[in-house]
């Protein structure tokens, strides 16, 4: 056992990864020795970073924190630590179920973790990271929190209030890591489209893009979790004009019916939600849209489903995830709505619409055998380099198998011909 080891262990969204990204330079710079989702955790101390979003990601968080401290009291490790979202909402309920955790802290108390354990917080560290990732891509948090009202979102009771980050701070963390060799940023927020709304009075992610397309060594900067209802337009010209901005958009509908919009409190309509589906292609016609829907919604009807699948199928998003509906305590729909679609029928509907979506993915992938696209690899594996195009993020979207005549490396953007096409993954190689 390592005395000056820690082990961290992010569970979650890549959110959170940036939280425990941050944890981990101070711990480097304390002295210690960090593994981050190490296998075979060894340390003396383990920080478990936790996500406590829907029912799913409580339940692998509570698994989690359970193992680790059935491994304290085996002596195993010697302190264990509990930070993050489910702790956030659950502090003192998890302190009595499970006392055998050292401490818990909530998700922005975690400095105090550095102070506990007797190190001094390096506020000159507050825009470093010790990234997780590949070397050359990174998550940029522009925001923490969210404004919005959704029946069947937890994320406001657990981050609060909308809280944009200065431009400035984001630049000097985007040169930074720019510096260690990242070329590639995914721009994350509960809702980057409210961004700028609280320190500007105006949407401000439009202005953030082009000057984050400016710094040294950034080649692509990709959009995630932008909100229908208040869509920034002036990002299309932006994506449209700079070759920087990844022609992708991660934008949640969640649904197309009107009662379940109504229900959901999204405020937005089906004619609105179309006709801005239509203003996004026309202005940048090639763009990929991810997005996720929600089936099995408190009073979601066979009608209304049978509409969500008519809009997938006729809309055919190049990317697209769906979730069952899950009942979070303390949110609207619990508060409100009976939870009356059953957990099978949830499921069944989701099946139904992943399986649409296989098939909509392959036949979109299939236009691309015979093009060139830009390329850049993340890793070699199974006699490939795994790579993505500037259509795909990493970890949830399809990858590009690449066979090469010469060695490729790893971080390196190359220029590949699709040579076949699966219901997810290119195939391709570079002469």
């Amino acid at each position: 056992m390592s005395k000056k080891r820690v082990d961290v262990i992010t569970l979650g969204c890549s959110k959170n990864l940036v939280d425990s990204e941050l944890l981990i330079k101070q711990f480097q710079a304390g002295g210690f020795e960090v593994e981050h989702d190490s296998p075979n955790p060894s340390g003396e101390i383990v920080v478990i970073n936790t996500c406590g979003f829907i029912g799913d990601a409580k339940e692998e968080s509570i698994e989690t924190i359970l193992s680790f401290a059935e491994a304290r009291q085996k002596g195993q490790i010697r302190q264990l630590y509990v930070m993050g979202c489910l702790s956030e909402r659950y502090i003192d309920q998890l302190g009595e179920e499970i006392p055998e955790v050292d401490k818990y802290y909530g998700k922005f108390d975690w400095k105090n973790l550095i102070r506990d354990l007797g190190m001094t917080y390096r506020a000159d560290l507050m825009n470093e990271r010790s990234l997780t990732t590949p070397d050359h891509y990174a998550y940029l948090k522009i925001s923490e929190g969210c404004n919005r009202s959704c029946s069947y979102c937890a994320i406001p009771i657990i981050t609060g209030k909308h809280q944009s980050r200065s431009i400035e701070s984001l630049i000097d963390e985007s040169q930074k890591l720019a510096q260690k060799g990242v070329k590639e940023l995914q721009l994350i927020a509960q809702d980057l489209s409210w961004y700028g709304l609280d320190t500007h009075k105006k949407q401000m992610l439009a202005p953030l893009i082009e000057k984050l397309s400016k710094i040294n060594g950034i080649e692509w900067i990709r959009l995630h979790y932008a909100y229908p209802a208040g869509f920034p337009m002036d990002i299309l010209d932006v994506m449209a004009d700079n070759p920087k901005i990844c022609r992708y958009l991660d934008i949640a509908l969640q649904h197309i019916s009107d009662p379940m919009l109504s229900a959901m409190q999204r405020k937005i309509t089906k004619k609105q939600t179309i006709d801005l589906i239509e203003k996004i292609r026309k202005k940048v016609p090639d763009i990929h849209l991810r997005t996720t829907m929600i089936t099995g919604h408190p009073g979601e009807t066979e009608q209304d489903f049978q509409e969500l699948m008519d809009f997938v199928e006729e809309t055919r998003f190049e990317r697209l995830g769906v979730f069952p509906y899950s009942h979070e305590e303390d949110t609207y729909a619990y508060l409100n709505y009976k939870d009356d679609v059953p957990s099978d029928l949830k499921q069944e509907r989701a099946n139904a619409i992943m399986e649409l979506q296989s098939n909509i993915s392959r036949e979109i992938n299939e236009t691309k055998i015979g093009k060139e696209l830009k390329v850049i690899i993340d890793r070699e594996e199974g006699g490939y380099y795994i790579g993505r195009s500037e259509f795909d993020s990493p970890e949830v979207d399809p990858e590009v198998l690449v066979t090469a005549s010469k060695p490729l490396e790893t971080g390196n953007f190359y220029v590949v011909k699709i040579t076949l096409a699966e219901d997810h993954d290119l195939y391709g190689e570079v002469e």
